[in-house]
């Protein structure tokens, strides 16, 4: 297990609140992701302001869109220091995007699909497969076009591992503790479970953030995951 491998995610409406939220979790934390709600109120300037703080960042962007504006995309995330950026699992996207972060740091992450999609999500898209099929594809693509690692379901951590190799990073939102609240995803797993199935990272939100005491609920579940 990756020694802490907690990425709270800072879902909220604006970086006072993000800026609350990473003060009351203090040390325990060090990975925050910034999603497309806080990126829109708060911007790089935020991104940067948390990456100038010690934190490392997750930017949950899933870039799509014809490949040289991919590229340039990326190559601007890269040179301000930012962890894991996410993208689309299309293998254009891909490979613009490994072209994009040239020799930095940066890590590339593809969403294979997303915890709130099911079967019948797929088809009312106009893909004529289910769930397990898509995710095979795009992690087949993401490994032959160089990328780093691979968003993915708990539920399907075990597999994307067992293609993907060891060396690949696999995060997994959809993390839930026994008895705490889906929310609008469908496909969820505990803790011990995707760390279990082979997930290096846990994105875990409202169960964290909308605590009592935010800082606790991350030393339980680092312990949940332990025992």
């Amino acid at each position: 297990m990756t020694e802490n491998p907690l990425i709270i995610a800072l879902d909220v409406e604006d970086a006072s609140q993000a800026r609350d939220i990473v003060s009351r979790l203090g040390g325990s934390i060090s990975i925050y992701k910034v999603g497309m709600e806080l990126y829109a109120a708060a911007g790089m300037e935020f991104v940067r302001e948390l990456i100038g703080a010690g934190k490392q960042v997750f930017l949950d962007m899933k870039f799509y869109d014809i490949g040289e504006t991919v590229k340039r995309a990326v190559a601007q995330v890269a040179r301000t220091g930012v962890r894991f950026l996410t993208i689309h699992g299309s293998r254009a996207v891909m490979r613009a995007a490994a072209d994009g972060r040239g020799d930095s740091g940066l890590r590339l992450l593809a969403v294979t699909v997303l915890t709130s999609f099911d079967r019948a999500d797929l088809a009312q898209m106009g893909y004529p497969c289910d769930v397990a099929e898509l995710v095979s594809l795009r992690v087949n693509n993401a490994m032959a076009a160089g990328i780093d690692g691979l968003v993915c379901s708990p539920l399907e951590a075990a597999r994307v591992r067992a293609l993907a190799g060891p060396a690949a990073i696999l995060v997994t939102p959809g993390v839930r503790s026994a008895g705490a609240g889906k929310g609008d995803q469908k496909r969820v797993a505990t803790p011990a479970e995707a760390i279990r199935d082979g997930a290096n990272y846990l994105v875990i939100g409202r169960q964290v953030t909308r605590a009592a005491d935010p800082a606790a609920e991350v030393a339980r579940i680092l312990q949940e995951i332990r025992a």
